[in-house]
């Protein structure tokens, strides 16, 4: 497993682990061990699976309280996956990361709780899964416009396809409920991928 790091402190991209052979391959997807040594959250409480057409648009969604940290992965076509950071307070509150992710290229996104999420499907159809860090409450779901000009995503498609909520959603600067700003101690990742424990051992 090697973890590099993006624009935005606390979301992380992993490259899994993978073998493959003439028969096909196969990857571990979760190891609580080896997660939780780097400080990559929970997620084993819910797990959502989700599968769209191209120019779909899912996001951007956050909850809170009750905050979801989530493990994302493209277990089969292409996402442009997307993390905002909309903590109160922060050094980079209205920043945007995003990645490709695919069934092909092994790798997930870590986003911890107090970052709003969303992806684009750039392939036919994608296949997408969820690990969260706290079961789904329908009483604290919430939305910021998946195309509010402060932030500027660039989705990476035309035509975008979205669900009348998403499309209703407000600006971040119209959002009555943030999360807080706690910051946590920084994971040292280096340029060939290996991270030290948020521990130091």
């Amino acid at each position: 497993m090697r973890i590099f790091a993006t624009d935005l402190s606390d979301v992380f991209i992993i490259e899994m682990k993978s073998f493959s052979d003439d028969r096909g391959f196969i990857k571990e997807l979760w190891n609580a061990p080896r997660y939780l040594n780097y400080g990559l959250g929970v997620p084993s409480v819910q797990t959502n699976f989700s599968r769209s057409r191209r120019n779909v648009v899912r996001g951007l969604h956050y909850q809170e309280p009750h905050g979801q940290g989530k493990l994302v992965t493209a277990l089969a076509g292409e996402v442009f996956d997307v993390a905002v950071d909309i903590r109160q307070g922060s050094p980079t509150f209205g920043k945007w990361t995003g990645t490709i992710l695919s069934g092909d290229n092994h790798r997930q996104l870590w986003i911890p709780p107090g970052f709003a999420h969303g992806f684009a499907v750039l392939s036919d159809s994608a296949d997408f899964l969820y690990q969260c860090t706290a079961p789904y409450d329908p009483r604290c779901e919430h939305a910021i416009r998946w195309d509010d000009p402060a932030i500027g995503i660039d989705w990476q498609v035309r035509d975008p396809i979205l669900a009348p909520k998403d499309q209703a959603a407000p600006l971040l600067n119209e959002a009555k409920v943030l999360p807080p700003y706690y910051p946590l101690p920084p994971l040292v990742v280096s340029d060939n991928g290996r991270a030290a424990p948020r521990d130091g051992s």
